[in-house]
């Protein structure tokens, strides 16, 4: 098992690794992990999280699929969150991270758009800003933002989080929103 979730890591170091990860487990929630000197799995009432809210991510990213039942605080919470931040050393762990990243931070985004259709527009802002602060220098996020701001008639706040993209991106990358970006303000402005 050690070998399998450290396999750049000597034989020591991931045993090392294994009993480590083992120990915080089962002193963060005793009775978690099933194991004996051949077999290790989790015990078998345990939940785990990140099928859910991997399975919601697909929903919400299916526009053909009715979503109403998990447009909530809880699914916005379980996709704000990283998968496993503290096991980055293991490139394995970085690919998956990686990828979960990026499906939630669509599934976030799409979650906005479907909550400011429904003019739900308070809800929409926070799933905005939890992608903004997943990835503070993704335009789409921001976009989607500014979407449910301009939606909710708050024009100083879509104008507050374009200057905040615009801040981020020329700091960061030296680099102005896209036209279309600043578009979104100008044309709700000039109606």
């Amino acid at each position: 098992m050690a070998r399998t979730l450290w396999p750049e890591a000597t034989t020591t170091r991931a045993n090392a690794n294994l009993r480590s990860s083992l120990w915080r487990a089962l002193r963060t929630e005793p009775g978690i992990i099933n194991a004996s000197t051949q077999e290790m799995a989790l015990a078998t009432d345990i939940h785990v999280d990140i099928h859910h809210a991997i399975t919601c991510a697909h929903r919400l990213l299916d526009k053909f699929s009715a979503c109403e039942d998990i447009l909530t605080r809880q699914t916005r919470e379980h996709l704000s969150a990283d998968l496993l931040p503290e096991w980055s050393e293991n490139e394995w762990v970085l690919l998956e991270q990686e990828q979960y990243h990026q499906l939630r931070l669509y599934a976030l985004e799409a979650m906005a758009r479907r909550l400011t259709v429904v003019g739900r527009h308070g809800e929409a802002v926070a799933a905005g800003l939890a992608a903004v602060q997943a990835e503070p220098l993704r335009e789409s996020a921001h976009r989607v933002l500014i979407d449910a701001h301009l939606a909710a008639g708050n024009r100083a706040e879509a104008q507050h989080q374009f200057d905040q993209c615009r801040r981020v991106l020329l700091d960061e990358l030296g680099l102005e929103p896209p036209d279309t970006l600043r578009d979104l303000l100008t044309q709700t402005i000039t109606r």
